[in-house]
């Protein structure tokens, strides 16, 4: 028999910054929600964004969703969280995330208490755990090098819901984290009131992209999560969206390569015995998700470092006697640009063609790469050691192709049409990930202690 009455997690959006409607954001509200969580990031759009330490978000969106989230924590006396911070959850992005929490504060007068948690890592413990075999490698990709922990910009940790529950018991009424497992900021205050662990982290995996396990998907859209002892009902909160068993199911297997695990920090969701049920026309309930601990407790790290510099130059072409050999035309450009740059020669330089509407997607996986298409879009890319060589690397490219000679052309004035002028955009620094590997942690609160301060004070 529970013992625990239901408690209701509300997730606004799918990333803090991507917006939802007032209306139901309202009607969330209405049904008293005992959190409001939210995911802000992901590694999806790139190592660029953790390497440079800079938002992949909107700071006035940010702001706007941030806003309602604060002001209906407040007013309700119910926790706020807000897990991978900025996007990355680097200490720029957290930093930058609070200063717009403590705007909102005191432009609303806001009065509570702030626990910020970094989750970044220092250099220095990570050689010694690389050199101790507490940083392993995550298959299947390859063991981790000294340099690459040393070339990186950011580390972070994706951490899990235990130094948020810390900050929780501490009396913090807003917690503000670095990069978290996406599910532990809905977790965790379910956790805290001892509701079972893999329940609440299977209802996390959900609310993590709020509306998108609904149809019509949107993850600009809000979600309620009502959790008690025995399993979790899901609905969103707008009336033209519902909640289906293959919505939520579909979604359970989202991002997985497993479908019946999902690891996490300090183990993996069994989901062998979930069970969905359709219990009315818009919600579904959710059973038999268990957690099952690991063997030590481990974090998976994110890093990124910068690789080079990038140019780019964007072009069209509908000549059909230009596509039907486009494969050795831009042969032919980059055999020329090879010839006329050494670093290219030496491998400090790369050129890359992207040819859309014909593989540009899917590269040599596209199955109709053959297909003869009435127009292509090219881009033109140039990485390189510096901001110079990659421009001129790539100029050199665009300017050769553009008046490139091939059997049977026809008009001399040029291959290419340029949709902006300046054809050439210097792109900046490149980032790749450097470090995705298991860190060995003893006590993952300890490792990731939080900072308490007053929501009022200044930034």
């Amino acid at each position: 028999m529970s013992t625990l009455p239901p408690i209701r997690v509300l997730s606004p959006t799918a990333i803090l910054g991507y917006g939802f409607p007032t209306a139901s954001f309202e009607a969330g509200l209405a049904l008293n929600p005992d959190v409001i969580a939210v995911d802000a990031g992901s590694s999806d759009p790139g190592p660029y964004y953790l390497g440079a330490g800079i938002s992949f978000t909107d700071r006035a969106a940010v702001k706007r969703d941030l806003r309602y989230m604060l002001v209906a924590g407040r007013a309700r006396g119910i926790p706020v969280l807000v897990g991978s911070a900025g996007g990355a959850g680097a200490r720029p992005h957290l930093d930058w995330t609070v200063q717009i929490i403590r705007e909102i504060a005191h432009e609303e007068g806001l009065k509570g208490r702030l626990a910020v948690i970094p989750s970044d890592m220092d250099k220095a413990p990570l050689m010694a755990a690389l050199a101790s075999g507490d940083l392993v490698v995550l298959p299947p990709g390859e063991p981790a090098m000294p340099a690459d922990i040393e070339r990186s910009t950011h580390i972070v940790a994706q951490i899990g819901e235990e130094p948020l529950i810390a900050a929780l018991q501490a009396g913090a009424d807003v917690v503000v984290a670095g990069r978290c497992y996406d599910p532990s900021v809905f977790a965790a205050v379910p956790i805290l009131r001892g509701y079972p662990r893999g329940l609440a982290l299977h209802m996390g995996k959900i609310l993590e992209c709020a509306a998108i396990a609904s149809i019509p998907g949107s993850g600009s859209d809000c979600m309620m999560g009502t959790l008690d002892e025995v399993g979790f009902v899901l609905e969103t909160m707008n009336s033209a969206r519902i909640c289906t068993v293959t919505s939520v199911a579909a979604h359970t297997l989202y991002e997985k390569s497993d479908p019946y695990h999902l690891p996490g920090p300090g183990g993996a969701l069994n989901l062998r015995m979930a069970g969905f049920e359709q219990i009315d026309a818009v919600r579904v309930r959710v059973t038999g998700s268990v957690f099952e601990p690991s063997e030590g407790y481990f974090v998976k790290l994110e890093a990124a470092r910068i690789v080079g510099y990038r140019t780019v130059s964007i072009a069209g072409v509908r000549s059909p006697d230009f596509i039907a050999q486009i494969d050795d035309i831009l042969a032919g450009v980059r055999t020329r640009v090879f010839d006329n740059f050494p670093e290219m020669q030496a491998g400090s330089a790369n050129l890359i063609f992207r040819v859309y509407g014909r593989d540009g997607v899917m590269g040599a996986l596209e199955p109709e790469r053959e297909r003869l298409p009435h127009e292509l879009g090219i881009i033109i890319e140039a990485v390189a050691d510096t901001q110079d060589q990659a421009n001129t690397i790539c100029s050199f490219a665009r300017s050769t192709m553009l008046h490139f000679g091939y059997p049977g052309r026809v008009s001399t004035a040029g291959n290419l049409a340029f949709p902006y002028s300046p054809s050439d955009f210097k792109a900046g620094a490149v980032y790749g990930f450097s470090l995705y590997h298991l860190l060995r942690v003893q006590d993952p609160a300890a490792a990731f202690p939080f900072h308490m301060s007053n929501l009022e004070d200044s930034a």
